[in-house]
């Protein structure tokens, strides 16, 4: 089909020329147009450049992420109202959380108490060591000592590992519910 059609323009291109234009046509245009200066002005397209489009999307995330920590501080600050949960379980807390308060405090007193008389036992014995008649009975009092010393912070940091391990055991637990 386009084929007959280029065909046909082919044979009749002579016929299709004649229609031109006229030679005035153009002057005809422009005295129709505005003058210069009466022309209303092209807008600028705005456009945004990729720096400044990153500066407001950094300002974006930093703004963001400090409403974010400010509001995690709030939130920790608030805590839990326990009663409003369950009043019997946050009367068992709170005495709960202050005989284990109280009972720290003795343990830490009780447990430095005795780590400074030990200590002092030690200086002691090592003060005597030069003057003492028998050396050997001083030295053997000063390492007994200090195996003592090293038992009772092993069983302390025991005690410490088992309250990490527990916390660790409570935070997953957490996390899982």
């Amino acid at each position: 089909m386009s084929k007959r059609l280029e065909d046909f323009i082919k044979m009749n291109k002579e016929e299709f020329d004649d229609l031109e234009p006229s030679a005035d046509l153009w002057q005809k245009i422009e005295k129709h147009l505005p003058a210069e200066g009466m022309l209303p002005k092209k807008r600028e397209a705005k456009t945004f450049s990729l720096n400044f489009v990153l500066r407001v999307a950094a300002s974006v995330i930093l703004i963001m992420g400090i409403g974010f920590v400010l509001y995690l501080r709030h939130e920790k600050r608030e805590g839990v109202n326990y009663a409003a949960i369950n009043p019997v379980y946050a009367k068992q807390q709170m005495q709960y959380a202050s005989q284990v308060e109280t009972k720290r405090n003795e343990l830490y007193k009780e447990f430095s108490a005795e780590i400074a008389k030990m200590d002092s036992t030690y200086n002691r014995l090592n003060r005597d060591l030069a003057n003492s008649p028998n050396q050997e009975r001083v030295l053997r009092a000063m390492i007994r000592n200090l195996q003592i010393q090293s038992e009772i912070l092993n069983q302390q940091l025991g005690v410490i590992e088992q309250l990490n391990q527990t916390k660790r055991e409570e935070k997953n637990d957490t996390k899982n519910i």
